[in-house]
Formats: structure tokens, sequence, C-alpha cells
């Protein structure tokens, strides 16, 4: 193995898990087995429970500005380290070199907004009658857990580490079990850059450790990313026990063409949303939707597929069953009456055998009641439907039950207005294949795609990380009352 065993993080240390279990991490790369992780169990996340809660009443009496001096030096740590940083995401998870990059520099980013966060958060001041003043201030929670998911294994976990703990709280992370690589250089980093112990932890483990975060009385707050199925869960057993939570699942993400979209723009934007980190992004375009007559714009569409070749720019899928199931859901479309227009099946690269690839694919005429067309697939498979008006075209976007994104290719002011205002999608793009807002903007979706109150970044995330706590004061007995006073 290319690493040594992994342990759990806790109290500013590497902690053995109680359990004695471990799991095997591949590289998606090749197959190689890289490492090996623990299953951490319930008594393993209480320790880490337990130095969080000790640690975290001193950081929180810290001066915010003093807290997020922690983050300035957490930046340079990242801009140092982005080299070792992205082969690290790379290697555990599959992407091209210049992907894993990208994700480290989106960490610097959401990184620099915490850095403002003292001039996000100076709260408000009113005399509010003669001699009565009312304050307001943003409070932490205490002990706070993120549970991340596998696509993303260094920007997910920045979504919130560096929120949260700038605001005061502690914080534990339960990375994926598939590439808990990455966190384990986060929190060498953190400790570099001055965060005193016991304010972030690490708990790896699967499905029990989560159970375990939700049912924690001391933990107050649950942030989750990934599938809408466990999405649900988690939201509901975390609140059930009457914590906050934030849980953000899948999504469905459908780009409406028109004939008089941009064509070589179109086609470049739709296959590298398409393609882009193998798929493996809830803001993946997995749903294209032709609008009258765009057959010129799709036969553009697939000469761009075919330039994303395996192994070069497009990265691997994250598991051999992955792999399996994408090519499921591509077999079964086209036995459905669908066309194959670029074929990504038993793609294999050369010298990486032993690697989990899928070419990118590109399927037309696929109707709405196809499974490929309802079923997030998260590969690098595009579904092409075709309709006649704009209408019917929003009224599949509309239908889908998820609405993280979704957006339109057009050169008309007018009708991208139109659908701006119609998707149900809490991220809508125009001429934008990946309609990520940039920081202070916030990331969230709507309906199936997100559960919970607020964003996850941006401003949107001080309150889901804080209490809000008023106060009223009188000082001088002899000022003019009235009923307010």
């Amino acid at each position: 193995m290319k690493y040594p065993d992994l342990s759990n993080y806790i109290g500013g240390k590497s902690t053995p898990s109680a359990s004695g279990k471990t799991l095997d991490v591949f590289s998606p790369l090749d197959g190689s087995l890289i490492a090996k992780m623990p299953l951490s169990n319930a008594s393993d996340l209480n320790e880490a429970v337990v130095a969080a809660k000790k640690a975290q009443p001193a950081w929180a009496k810290t001066p915010i500005k003093e807290r997020v001096q922690v983050f300035f030096r957490y930046k340079t740590l990242l801009e140092k380290n982005m080299t070792e940083l992205s082969k690290l995401v790379q290697e555990e998870n599959g992407k091209t070199f210049d992907e894993a990059r990208a994700e480290v520099e989106k960490s610097i980013e959401l990184t620099e907004f915490a850095c403002s966060l003292p001039q996000l958060i100076s709260g408000e001041w009113l005399e509010v009658s003669a001699g009565v003043e009312c304050r307001t201030e943003h409070a932490p929670l205490g002990v706070v857990a993120s549970i991340v998911p596998f696509n993303f294994p260094m920007m997910v976990p920045n979504w919130t580490i560096p929120n949260a703990i700038a605001l005061g709280n502690a914080m534990i992370l339960k990375p994926s079990e598939l590439v808990p690589l990455s966190s384990q250089k986060i929190a060498a980093l953190l400790k570099e850059a001055g965060l005193p112990d016991g304010i972030f932890n690490i708990v790896n483990g699967d499905r029990d450790i989560v159970e375990a975060i939700c049912d924690h009385p001391d933990i107050k707050a649950v942030s989750f990313v990934g599938s809408t199925k466990v999405a649900k869960i988690v939201y509901a057993r975390a609140t059930s026990t009457h914590k906050r939570a934030l849980a953000l699942g899948g999504a469905k993400n459908h780009i409406l063409v028109l004939p008089d979209a941009h064509p070589a723009m179109t086609a470049s934007n739709v296959a590298a949303s398409m393609a882009g980190c193998a798929g493996q992004r809830c803001m993946a375009a997995s749903v294209m939707v032709g609008v009258g007559e765009v057959n010129h714009i799709v036969e553009q569409l697939c000469d761009e597929s075919k330039k994303i070749v395996a192994g070069k720019n497009l990265g691997a899928v994250i598991s051999t069953q992955a792999k399996e199931r994408i090519e499921r859901y591509i077999t079964e479309a086209e036995a459905e009456g669908a066309k194959v227009l670029v074929d990504g099946r038993k793609t294999v690269v050369a010298g990486s055998e032993g690697g989990y690839y899928v070419g990118p694919t590109v399927i037309d005429h696929v109707r709405p009641d196809m499974n490929i067309a309802k079923e997030e697939v998260f590969g690098p498979v595009l579904s092409i439907l075709r309709t006649g008006t704009l209408d019917e075209a929003l009224a599949i976007e509309n239908a889908n039950p998820y609405g993280n994104a979704a957006s339109v290719f057009t050169q008309s002011g007018g009708l991208a207005r139109y659908v701006t205002e119609h998707a149900s999608a809490g991220m809508v793009g125009v001429n934008i294949g990946v309609p990520v807002p940039r920081e202070p903007f916030s990331f969230g979706g709507w309906n199936d795609s997100k559960f919970g109150v607020g964003d996850i970044t941006g401003k949107s995330s001080i309150e889901f990380w804080t209490q809000l706590k008023k106060t009223t004061t009188k000082w001088n007995p002899d000022a003019r009352t009235n009923w307010m006073s």
C-alpha cells in the first residue's frame, strides 16, 4: 500500500479506532489498494465529541477577528501545498489533475470567505427608546458535525469547516469511506495553521457513524451532502433528536437548448458539464432538452464529446460498482428505443486496465418515462429529450423531483428571462453549463435536492452555524420613559 493505515483524528492527534475493524481504500485510476481506514464505532465518536466539547468554550470566547487568523494561515498553506493536495485528490477520487487542482482552488476561495466573517456578523445596535438599547450578536452552537461525500474530497469539507469553525464551533468531520485521505491532510494543515486541538476532529467509518452522529445528544447541528435517499434519512433522524440539519441530496439537472443558441459555445459547454469530474457532481448536466430544430447543435455536441478521452481529459468513476451501474443505464435506454450517438461503455485506459472508466456518452431520443431520464446516473452520460415548445421543455424540467440546477442556452434575453423565472431549481444558468455560484453567493438547491432551511455556503451559512442572541440594556434610571421602556 502507498499510504500507512489511517486513524481517526481526535484532540489534535491520530487516534486508533476502538473497533479494530478496517476497510480497504482503492484508487479509481488503476484499481490499486492504496490505504486502509478504520470502521469506527459509537465509542470513537463519543471520544471525539468529548474532546470537541472540552475545547470549544475557550475557542468560542476567542474574538472572531483572532479566530479567522487561523484561516488566513490555512489559506496560505492550501496555496503552498497545491500540487500535493491536487495529486492526493486525483489519486483517491480519480479526477484529472486539472479537476483536482480546481477543487483545491475552490477550497481557497471558500476559506477566503470565512476570513471575511468578522465584517459580516458585526451585529446590530439601536436605541429603541430613551435610555434603552437593543443589540444582536451571533453565538456559536457548540459541537457540530459535517458528513461529506466522495465526489469532492477537498472542496465539500471546506464548504463547512472554515465557516463553522470561524464562527466559534468545534467540528467533527465524517469523510466518505471511499476517499478518506484528503481529510487527513486538511487536519494536518489546520493544526499547522494554529487551530487549537479538539476544535477539528475526524471520525472515519460508514453508516454506523452517520447514525451515531445523528443520535448523539451533544452534537447540535449536522450538515450532510450525498444522495437524496440518504439525505432524507439523515435529515429525519437528526431533526428527530432536536438537532439542526441541512442535508443536500442528488440532482437531475436539465439544460434547455433553443434553436438560436450559439452552436459552438453550447456544444462545448454542455459536453464539459456532462463529462466534467466524470459526471460525478450534483451540478452536472444529465439531461439536454432540445427545443425545436437543434440537430446542428447535437452534431457539434457529439464532436465535442469525442474530444473527451478517458485517462487524458476524463477521469475515472469512483468504483467498479459505479461503472457497472452507469453502463446498465445506457444499455437499458438503448433497449427501450433511445439512440446512443456516442458510446462510453467498455472503456479501458492503456496502462491502467484496472481503473474504473466510462467514456463520454450521448443518448438521443430519450423519453421522459425512461429511467435514464428520471434517475440520477452520476456518470459522464447525457440524455437528449426533444420538445416542440419552450413550455413543454419547462414542464419536463419542472416535473423532475430534484431542483439543484437548470440552464438555458439561447441568444434571446427575453426567452432566457422566461426560463430563469419558471425553472424549478435553486441555481439557474444562462449560457452556462454548470451554474455554481461563486462566493459570497451561496450553494443550495430546491425540492428533493435539499432538506432543511438555508444554504451550506456563503452568507446563508451564518444562520445555520450560529444562534442569534438579543440583548436589551438600560443604564440610566433618570431617562424619560414610555411604554417601550
